[in-house]
């Protein structure tokens, strides 16, 4: 059975929903927050029809009864969870706080979709869900859907009380009148009244979201006619630009007794209006004859004889008050998003180019500080630059040029937007502004920047909500990018969890179509966070993202701008994946042309040639990046050594895509061992500069041949307040330990590398000197170019 509390509840409030999407024709999806009431949503698509489609076998009949009963929770069957498995379902609701934000991404841009979003007592005291309720704020109530919330009380968590069940009716209403919303009450146990009091509190639900919305298009027509005051008499005061006065959008707050329906007391305890009604209320039939008896008469009380004609099949009367078609919840598109999903209009990604190589650059300009500075036209503009590394660019100022673009380009279809915790800015996204605004419904006063009653950035301080309105929006049909520091994105480690978890599943299911992936850019990382401190670096979710099932999961370390643009071209392209690329802000080399760098991004891994000197022979050191800084901290040491120790032989590798670092038969994008050993060596040593926690790259290779010669250099929680090179200092990752790593290494340098090694060590005691002194860094580094 799997939980039972909340399961009688839901069956009620999905009746009720088919009801209002017959009567007034909506086109509406049910999001399950307390998703452990998996049998309802269960029953109900297979009483809808839905399941049968889906699934032919579950016929409807009794034979498809008996079928659906025994796979339920059980070994080779499906979850007890509103699960993937599920139609109708984007929402598991295993892991409790996110049903309202799924339920408002799934409307942005969805004008005509209205999601019934059922949120539990227990899952209302997560944070997460504390926050949601917010998501009102940024609700365009022309361009996008409705959101119902429903808080269903019905008292009791696991084992403990839930705290809105104990409040009083009237601070309960306060509250969530604060949050902006019109609670509408229905409250009570009897059956026969609570249907009567429920269809008739729907019903003014659904009137007073007509007249909402009814009076934001009149405002919204007399404001391009007429002006604001125009628009604010035809509104009534509902929805205008400038001074906007958000409307209060209706929900509903259902208190019903947990385990509703079911056994009163079991053993002399109470068990309904409990916590004991939460799980399995009757647990030992097959043992206990009393037990047994109890469960008969409780299934009995149903009045199945009433429901279904003497072949299992639910009675013709009864089968017609469901909704038909894709009207029905769990046949609804939404809930399927891959069957609406339209592919974005890209814009050629090289137009935006950094040339490193001279001649003409893309339309960016890579040093520019606002969204103000820089082309707004197509044409390039004409930048002469000669060689590797010769010109400096911020890597995601360039990207903002792009993905600003990419947001004109789908303007029409208004199916991608970009979600961040207030961060697109600081991240030098700031050319997205030149295309768009901020959404934002609440007040809007002069001094504001970027704020609008309509736009493709979404920005709310809390990491929760982005993931949680971008999941909404993806898996519903759309496109998107959630832009985040990189050490708070931690903040949303389990939901990202969930969210692999459900694309692994849905993979594997035929009728599910594949949806837009998971896109993060993380800027602002670890080796630039010098200015912030300690609280502020941390690389660690690409270990956390890399647990989850290799057809998944991606991570792109672009070195320069060029690559990012390429990265982010492919991922935006992409489907059903998790994609995750680190990349700088701050104005910095730029290694490969465009050219070079296409085809470095579709290797994923390669030897710069440029920057090596073993083209004739095997090499004495093979040096590795992955990561900017990484890449030119190693490229620094290589200028080192190539002036110091000529003779020696050295090969450059750069890593875009980490996971080649791993065997074919452990990701998809690994490297076989034969090329793994032709890049690498089989018996050279490896100095791998990384950009994350330098045991990660241990564990990606341990089973390669050279595994014990690799040595790597990363972040190895070394922080505070400094400046930017002497963070890899911290860290032993700045070219001067990296030259002495290869010293180290190489014993057949003999004497000759006994200078050497003391002049590095000598020089990281005048730069540690210098920097308390001076506070920035040596010249030598801060002017340092590659030649």
């Amino acid at each position: 059975m799997g939980h039972w509390g909340t399961t009688p509840g839901q069956n009620f409030i999905y009746v009720h929903l088919n009801r209002l999407i017959r009567q007034y024709d909506l086109d509406m999806i049910y999001v399950a927050g307390p998703g452990h009431g998996g049998p309802a949503l269960v029953a109900n698509t297979y009483l809808e029809g839905t399941y049968s489609e889906v699934y032919p076998s579950i016929s409807r009949d009794e034979a498809g009864l008996q079928r659906l009963f025994k796979q339920f929770s059980f070994p080779g069957g499906i979850p007890s969870h509103v699960s993937p498995e599920c139609p109708g379902s984007i929402h598991e609701g295993g892991e409790l706080g996110y049903s309202l934000s799924h339920a408002f991404g799934a409307v942005f841009d969805n004008p005509g979709l209205t999601v019934a979003c059922v949120i539990g007592d227990g899952e209302a005291e997560t944070g997460a869900l504390a926050t949601a309720w917010h998501s009102n704020k940024f609700l365009n109530p022309v361009t996008d859907g409705t959101v119902l919330p429903i808080l269903h009380l019905n008292g009791y968590k696991i084992a403990n009380p839930t705290l809105l069940a104990r409040v009083t009716k009237p601070e309960l209403e306060q509250l969530l009148l604060g949050y902006g919303w019109e609670p509408y009450f229905v409250e009570g146990e009897e059956p026969e009244e609570m249907h009567r009091a429920m269809a008739a509190t729907l019903d003014l639900i659904v009137e007073n979201i007509r007249i909402i919305r009814e009076s934001m298009r009149r405002g919204g027509a007399a404001q391009a006619a007429g002006g604001e005051a125009a628009a604010r008499e035809a509104s009534g005061g509902i929805g205008t630009s400038g001074q906007f006065e958000r409307p209060r959008w209706p929900m509903l707050v259902l208190r019903t007794p947990k385990g509703w329906t079911g056994p009163k007391v079991i053993d002399g305890l109470p068990v309904e209006g409990s916590f004991r009604s939460h799980q399995v209320p009757i647990v030992d039939p097959a043992t206990n004859s009393e037990h047994l008896r109890q469960l008969e008469a409780w299934l009995k009380s149903y009045r199945p004889e009433e429901l279904f004609d003497e072949r299992g099949t639910l009675r013709a009367e009864l089968a017609e008050l469901a909704p038909v078609g894709t009207r029905r919840m769990g046949a609804n598109p939404h809930a399927n998003g891959g069957l609406l999903l339209k592919d974005l209009q890209m814009p050629d990604f090289r137009r935006y180019a950094v040339d490193v190589a001279g001649g003409l650059a893309g339309k960016n300009t890579p040093l520019a500080t606002s969204a103000n500075d820089g082309p707004s036209a197509d044409e390039p503009v004409v930048r002469p630059v000669d060689g590797h590394g010769s010109v400096k660019a911020s890597d995601t100022l360039v990207l903002g040029e792009f993905l600003a673009d990419v947001i004109r380009y789908n303007a029409a279809e208004s199916n991608f937007r970009i979600f961040g915790p207030d961060e697109t800015l600081s991240n030098k996204l700031d050319a997205v502004f030149k295309a768009t605004s901020r959404q934002w419904e609440a007040e809007i006063i002069p001094q504001d920047q970027y704020l609008g009653h309509e736009g493709r950035v979404m920005e709310v301080l809390s990491e929760h909500q982005c993931e949680g309105w971008l999941e909404g929006y993806l898996l519903t049909g759309r496109h998107g990018l959630f832009n985040s520091y990189e050490a708070f994105i931690h903040i949303v480690d389990s939901m990202f969890n969930q969210h692999a978890k459900w694309l692994k599943v849905t993979r594997e299911l035929p009728w599910r179509r594949k949806i837009a992936s998971l896109n993060y850019l993380l800027a602002s990382h670890v080796w630039r966070q010098d200015h912030n401190g300690f609280t502020h670096q941390d690389p660690g979710f690409i270990d956390h993202v890399i647990n989850k099932k290799a057809e998944i999961v991606r991570v792109y370390l672009p070195p320069d701008a060029n690559c990012l643009l390429s990265a982010m071209d492919h991922c935006l392209r992409s489907r059903h994946y998790v994609n995750v690329i680190v990349a700088g802000k701050h104005p910095a080399p730029q290694w490969l042309p465009m050219d070079e760098a296409i085809l470095h991004c579709t290797k994923g891994v390669g030897i710069w040639g440029w920057a090596s000197n073993d083209q004739d022979g095997e090499p004495d050191v093979v040096m590795a990046a992955a990561g900017d800084v990484p890449t030119l901290e190693i490229l620094a040491a290589i200028s080192i050594l190539r002036e110091r120790l000529p003779e020696l032989r050295v090969r450059m590798i750069n890593v875009f895509d980490l996971m080649k670092l791993q065997p074919q038969s452990e990701h998809p994008h690994g490297l076989s061992d034969f090329d793994f050993d032709l890049l690498f060596t089989r018996n050279k040593p490896v100095i791998f500069a990384y950009h994350g926690y330098p045991w990660l790259v241990h564990r990606l290779t341990y089973r390669r041949t050279n595994h014990g010669n690799i040595h790597v250099r990363g972040y190895k929680e070394e922080g505070t307040i400094t400046t930017p090179f002497d963070m890899t200092v911290l860290n032993d990752m700045d070219r001067f330990h990296l030259v002495m790593d290869v010293v180290e290494r190489l014993p057949q340098l003999g004497q000759r590398a006994a200078y050497l090694k003391q002049e590095m060590e000598d020089t990281l005691i005048r730069h540690r000197q210098y920097i308390r002194e001076e506070g920035i860094d040596l010249p030598e580094v801060l002017n340092w170019k590659w030649k």
